[in-house]
């Protein structure tokens, strides 16, 4: 009998016990490790991201404006996008998803970088770390704005139901 390749034990042992954080880290590191050097533009960052599932949280996006990097829980500062966990209508609900998912598109596209915002805020409210996400000098964020799957952040939620 051959013995499974290595990738096949990583997913045999996800499957069969509840993990940690460290120890999912352990098993699957590539999953969570950013580039340790930055390019020329200071875009170290580089994963893989799901849409998270479950209680373990280590890289993964929540939704279309909240993610996890290494065990870092990220609030991408210049936006405000449709609720999914707790929509207040259907329509928020599905735009939710579509943001959800072009966020996670844009972070699994290449290397990105972590900004600081501009009014110098590192946390917010809730205790996650608010940046402004860059690829090219660009705002990820601003991308989902023009695509009108986000709104520009203004300090206050958007209404996404509709009057």
């Amino acid at each position: 009998m051959t013995r499974p390749e290595p990738l096949l034990r990583r997913i045999a042992a996800f499957a069969a016990v509840p993990l940690t954080a460290a120890a999912a880290l352990a098993l699957w590191p590539e999953a969570g490790e950013a580039q340790s050097a930055p390019d020329q533009r200071g875009e170290q960052h580089s994963a893989l991201f799901p849409v998270c599932k479950g209680p373990v949280r280590v890289t993964c996006v929540v939704d279309g404006d909240t993610f996890w990097l290494r065990g870092t829980k990220i609030r991408i500062a210049d936006i405000d996008t449709p609720e999914v966990s707790q929509p207040r209508c259907p329509q928020e609900r599905a735009l939710g998803q579509r943001a959800t998912e072009r966020m996670r598109q844009l972070l699994n596209a290449g290397r990105f970088g972590l900004a600081v915002p501009a009014d110098g805020r590192t946390r917010d409210r809730y205790g996650r770390e608010l940046r402004i996400v860059t690829r090219g000098g660009q705002s990820l964020g601003a991308v989902l704005v023009r695509e009108g799957l986000a709104a520009r952040w203004g300090g206050t939620r958007k209404a996404w139901c509709g009057a």
